[in-house]
């Protein structure tokens, strides 16, 4: 019984080593599975038995096993949904698919995690009808004009709404707007019909244009014709002016040269016929001859003499 008893107390012991052993291991995993890093930009909920315990920010947190339990972790960047395009009438009953883009962000996350039981879904379902009551104080024309009103009065009322939730709305963008197919090509068309009136006005006022310059530019040239036919004139007549005056001057100097060498009758007579002489000449039809013309003759003759008599 000593040799029995000596052989089978070593093997106990080991075995209750053994097993503190893996206790310990145990015990260690789970006290180092329990402690909880959180990054930046998210948060924990924590339950403790059941209940809303606490929330954990950013560090290293310990989590009391059986005892503590991480509901959900929150992140709280702003966040993008897009969702489906919804069927809304307008105003003067014209259906079409709008789809919109939602931008928000979790301001409380003990409010977003025990608010709604599917934030997303709530926020999709408030959206279509939001979407549908604008819409519908809207017609076709200014559904497709006033894509900033619908924004503004979405953003507003989905705010509103999902405040309680810990959600705030920063933004709603309505993404695209498809009315039926005929009013699509309706639509065309009457693009079309309005790109070629542009067109057609455009070409009618350049050709306007351009006959208002070939006008302009005819007047301007028929203005500086003128004006230079008129200078033209004005410069042909001073000519004229100037070359009659310097031949009265010279009639002028030569008469008062005779007048200055003391002439007779006779010499004023000879210049007299002279002057006759270049009457005749010249383009008059009629000539006056002066009655006394054979007392002229004579006194010609006689000067013509006394000038011989003076060469000899």
């Amino acid at each position: 019984m000593e040799f029995l008893n000596l052989f089978i107390n070593p093997i106990a012991l080991n075995a209750l080593e053994t097993a503190l052993i893996i206790v310990a291991i145990v015990l260690f995993v789970i006290l180092a599975a329990s402690f909880r890093l959180v990054t930046q930009t998210k948060k924990v909920i924590v339950e403790r038995l059941g209940g809303y315990h606490t929330t954990w920010g950013v560090g290293i947190h310990f989590l009391i096993p059986v005892v503590d339990r991480m509901v959900k972790t929150v992140s709280l960047k702003e966040q993008v949904k897009d969702f489906d395009p919804q069927p809304v009438i307008t105003k003067d009953n014209v259906t079409m698919q709008i789809d919109t883009v939602v931008f928000f962000s979790i301001t409380d996350p003990k409010a977003y995690t025990y608010g709604t039981e599917d934030p997303m879904s709530a926020i999709e379902n408030i959206s279509a009808t939001t979407l549908r009551n604008i819409i519908g104080d809207l017609d076709l024309d200014q559904t497709l004009t006033s894509r900033d009103l619908i924004n503004t009065k979405m953003r507003e009322i989905l705010d509103e709404a999902t405040d309680p939730w810990g959600i705030r709305v920063s933004r709603v963008e309505v993404k695209n707007i498809v009315p039926p197919k005929d009013i699509r090509d309706s639509m065309e068309k009457q693009m079309r019909a309005e790109r070629e009136k542009r067109q057609n006005i455009l070409i009618a006022e350049g050709e306007k244009r351009s006959q208002i310059l070939k006008a302009e530019g005819e007047a301007e040239a028929v203005i500086l014709r003128a004006e230079a036919d008129k200078k033209q004139r004005i410069l042909k007549a001073e000519g004229e002016a100037a070359a009659i005056f310097k031949i009265k001057e010279a009639e002028a100097l030569g008469i008062k040269l005779i007048k200055d060498a003391g002439a007779d009758q006779a010499v004023l007579t000879l210049k007299s016929l002279e002057a006759l002489a270049q009457v005749a000449n010249g383009q008059a039809t009629k000539i006056v001859v002066p009655t006394n013309i054979t007392d002229i003759a004579a006194t010609v003759m006689m000067a013509a003499e006394i000038a011989k008599g003076d060469k000899k």
